[in-house]
């Protein structure tokens, strides 16, 4: 005899079998990361490697051919101007025919024109600074009285500044000219009239050995380099950027210094973007057009004082950039068409939201349309991911 089942089981059964298959294909909710939208400062930067560099470096050369005696200096000596650094014995030279004669005459002439333009410049730098100091002075004045404002104050002592640094430049191209002229004057005496002698090599400028090209005695010819001397108190920072970086920078970009070594970040100042390049090859065998950028330190000394010449640092020199933008991580940012846009987290789901997109650096971007501050974005969203999607966040 058959067992008959009751209607009320099967009407259970079914309805489990019914609902196990909706959660079966009912979708589940997606993890994914969120971010926030946020306003504040956001700058756009160029980061890149550079180093630092004596901005006047002079190399000592021997004067005369000969054998040059030891030289007893190490690098990081410091040397006084008119300090000797160097002997040569000198040889007797070849006897100058009427070419070679004529040709070290012009030399001679060439080196005093030359000290004549250096001593104009230096007489032209002296002016300009006497006069940059005359007007910082009469700009003080006013700025005590409270008649201009503390900005065309700060100008003036930039501008004072700058006008000192460039007699000092002009007073180093004196003595560098004074130098040559000694050498052209040495190569145009008679062939015999120093043979045997010994010839002091003084140094044109007070400053440090910054590199010592001949140690050991030797026989060198006139106008072999012996020693480098510069002072590294007065520092430059040089960076061969690409071309298409360079043209984004103007002369006065404020810049970061990072990875040099010290605890605190510096900050220094384009002076000089050069008007020529040259081809680089990459470490990929890539050939590129580069830029030689120079910065100055706007720092106290005693910030970079551990800073030597060719030391390397790292630079972030700011192209763009403002205090008050709505910005939003780059990694939330997806293309739409020809459009950027998110999915902004509304409670579990995700809905699809078309920004437009301002300036962006490697992780933030500006957000000129579409989000507030306080919303919330969903990073690093998935192919699969549809508007209205049910999410949850980790």
């Amino acid at each position: 005899m058959k067992r008959i089942v009751p209607h009320r089981r099967v009407l259970i059964s079914m309805l489990a079998v019914v609902a196990l298959a909706g959660i079966a294909v009912w979708p589940s909710a997606v993890a994914v990361e969120s971010g926030t939208v946020t306003r504040g400062p956001l700058a756009v930067t160029i980061d890149e490697e550079g180093q630092t560099r004596v901005c006047d470096r002079f190399i000592v050369s021997a004067p005369v051919a000969g054998r040059v005696m030891r030289i007893e200096l190490e690098p990081g000596d410091r040397v006084r101007r008119g300090a000797v650094v160097a002997r040569v014995r000198a040889e007797a030279p070849p006897l100058l025919d009427a070419r070679t004669h004529a040709e070290a005459r012009a030399a001679v002439e060439a080196a005093r024109a030359a000290l004549g333009r250096a001593r104009a410049d230096e007489q032209h730098a002296s002016a300009e600074s006497a006069q940059a100091q005359r007007e910082l002075a009469r700009t003080r004045e006013l700025a005590e009285a409270a008649l201009i404002a503390q900005q065309e104050l700060d100008t003036r002592e930039s501008a004072a500044r700058v006008a000192e640094e460039s007699l000092n430049a002009a007073m180093f191209t004196v003595r560098a000219a004074t130098s040559e002229l000694q050498r052209a004057e040495a190569r145009l005496n008679p062939a015999d009239s120093n043979t045997g002698a010994l010839v002091t090599v003084t140094a044109p400028v007070s400053g440090v050995v910054l590199r010592r090209i001949r140690e050991s005695e030797s026989v060198v010819p006139a106008g072999e380099p012996l020693l480098e001397i510069g002072d590294p108190r007065r520092l430059e920072i040089v960076a061969d950027l690409l071309s298409s970086d360079a043209v984004r920078i103007v002369s006065g970009a404020r810049a970061t210094i990072e990875q040099w070594g010290g605890q605190k970040r510096l900050d220094a100042r384009v002076r000089r973007i050069e008007p020529a390049g040259f081809t680089k090859v990459s470490a990929l065998g890539v050939e590129e057009q580069r830029v030689n950028v120079i910065l100055d330190f706007t720092d106290p000394g005693a910030a970079w004082a551990a800073l030597g010449d060719a030391y390397r640092v790292e630079l972030r020199i700011v192209t763009w950039e403002t205090g008050d933008a709505v910005q939003v991580p780059t990694s939330a940012l997806f293309r739409l068409g020809s459009d950027w846009a998110v999915f902004r987290v509304d409670d579990d789901r995700a809905r699809r939201v078309v920004v437009k997109v301002g300036h962006q650096t490697g992780q933030q971007a500006e957000v000129k349309e579409g989000l507030t501050p306080g919303h919330r974005v969903v990073l690093h969203p998935s192919d699969t991911l549809d508007d209205g999607a049910r999410i949850r966040t980790r």
